[in-house]
């Protein structure tokens, strides 16, 4: 068994054992190497987590907002921690109470898991992208996020080609089928999601490439 399979296995585990005796309505944190995780995502972000052995030891907090503008999750670095060498870099992974768009409004508890998994490993994919930048580039990458579409169609993809390359294929494609099927959101959202992100068919195509390598 390769390294990456031992470690999936033993922090899902981990994880599942942290979450005996909890209600899963529960917003108390469990604390569990590097990571602050609300006990109601514990399962979902453990398996997310799974997924990336090389932030096994990156400080990553998951925290809940009332609500977030125009996102259902959002991952930064904190800002106290840019300045410092990589290692010693913490991120935090803000995520909305209520998915909110539209008009619709969605609690997270109603969220299938598997499409709260591949939210989560998107956000991760981010990440995994801000974790291989120094931090002047991490400033760079903040302010052009910010300032230009395209900028935001190079990050999204980016994290979304982190969680398909890290064998989130099925969580990734049920996320996407979730928003683009979904009969309460309005075509313009969904063609923002078309256009920023990955599409189904770019995700297969993916995998393709990926297994013929």
């Amino acid at each position: 068994m390769q390294y990456s399979e031992i470690f999936k296995t033993i922090l899902v585990i981990s994880l599942y054992s942290l979450t005996i005796n909890q209600t899963m309505a529960s917003f108390d944190n469990i604390h569990f190497k590097n990571k602050i995780i609300p006990s109601l995502i514990i399962n979902e972000a453990g398996t997310a987590l799974s997924h990336y052995p090389e932030l096994e030891k990156v400080s990553i907090e998951f925290k809940f907002k009332s609500s977030l503008k125009k996102s259902f999750m959002k991952a930064q670095p904190k800002f106290s921690s840019i300045f410092r060498s990589k290692k010693n870099r913490s991120y935090v992974i803000l995520m909305s109470e209520t998915f909110k768009i539209d008009g619709m409004k969605l609690p997270i508890t109603d969220i299938p898991k598997n499409v709260l998994i591949g939210w989560l490993g998107h956000e991760l994919g981010h990440i995994m992208d801000y974790h291989t930048r120094s931090s002047l580039n991490l400033i760079l990458f903040g302010v052009q996020y910010w300032i230009s579409p395209n900028y935001i169609r190079e990050a999204e993809r980016a994290a979304d080609t982190y969680a398909v390359t890290h064998a989130m294929k099925d969580y990734i494609l049920a996320t996407k089928k979730f928003i683009l099927n979904h009969s309460s959101l309005s075509e313009k959202y969904k063609a923002r999601i078309r256009r920023l992100y990955l599409s189904p068919d770019e995700i297969l195509l993916l995998v393709k490439e990926q297994e013929a390598n």
